[in-house]
């Protein structure tokens, strides 16, 4: 029995009461998505995501990453995925869109983690290689500054040339709103002295993808195509001369203005969705 008289055993009896208790090991089998952040893993009783039919001006890019996160649900080979391109365009939520159809032909199969590039992935990546189901592993809106150079390489490290093989059972989707991911400019092209060694090393990370797809500003017809969609859909009548007004006070055209124009005729029409 502890002497609780000892000026030493009641600090450590206090010490003990103060920590926090230990986090519990994350069940990677229990839930459809995880989000890891601040050193802990968080399960996600619903994946939200449109319906991919819903998803308009982006067939292309939605056959490869829906064929692909198929392939890595039924266990076959995979590739790392890169979604590049302007804002809005949907490439965060057709990795989820995706993931949940996966779900749906073949539950408990695979699984979206959410991290973020400072959540020690390395052992993230080891802990799942240890469990038998497959995982999506998705950083959103990833982004390196010119002079962050040794983080860019610590990624690129883990995808293709690094000492750990990668899990079988896991690959990696980033988001990014630069090809190269990692930040370019324009005085680089006038460096005396191998000016392409700068830019192929940033590029490299991205080149190190399986996939990398492009997404771009959506065409005016484009525009009105998703607006139409999510419109009957939901059972909502627009006018096109409004709807384009409204991507003009928005300052541009996308599959997020398209989606905050049917927002607002919902409201208007009294509505939930």
């Amino acid at each position: 029995m502890t002497d609780q008289t000892d000026p030493l055993a009641r600090l450590a009896a206090a010490l003990e009461r103060l920590a926090p208790p230990a986090a519990a090991e994350a069940d990677w089998g229990a839930h459809p998505a995880y989000v890891v952040s601040g050193g802990r893993v968080r399960g996600i009783a619903r994946l939200d995501a449109p319906a991919l039919p819903l998803m308009q001006g982006i067939d292309a890019q939605k056959a490869l990453v829906v064929e692909n996160v198929a392939r890595l649900a039924r266990g076959a080979a995979a590739h790392d995925m890169l979604l590049w391109g302007s804002r809005g365009m949907g490439k965060s939520a057709l990795l989820r869109a995706a993931v949940r159809a996966a779900q749906a032909e073949r539950p408990g199969s695979i699984a979206l983690v959410q991290a973020s590039p400072d959540a020690a992935l390395a052992d993230l990546f080891h802990d799942l290689g240890q469990v038998d189901r497959r995982f999506l592993v998705f950083l959103d809106d990833l982004g390196f500054d010119a002079g962050d150079a040794a983080a860019a390489r610590a990624l690129r490290s883990w995808l293709e040339g690094g000492v750990e093989a990668r899990p079988a059972n896991v690959r990696l989707a980033v988001t990014s709103n630069r090809r190269a991911i990692v930040e370019r400019h324009a005085a680089e092209q006038d460096d005396p002295i191998n000016p392409r060694d700068a830019v192929d090393d940033r590029l490299a990370l991205a080149d190190r993808f399986g996939l990398s797809i492009g997404f771009h500003n959506c065409s005016q017809d484009d525009y009105l195509a998703i607006i139409a969609g999510y419109a009957t859909h939901f059972g909502l009548t627009f006018d096109e001369g409004d709807a384009l007004e409204w991507s003009k006070r928005r300052g541009g055209r996308s599959g997020r203005v398209a989606w905050q124009y049917v927002n607002e005729l919902a409201g208007r029409a009294g509505m939930a969705i």
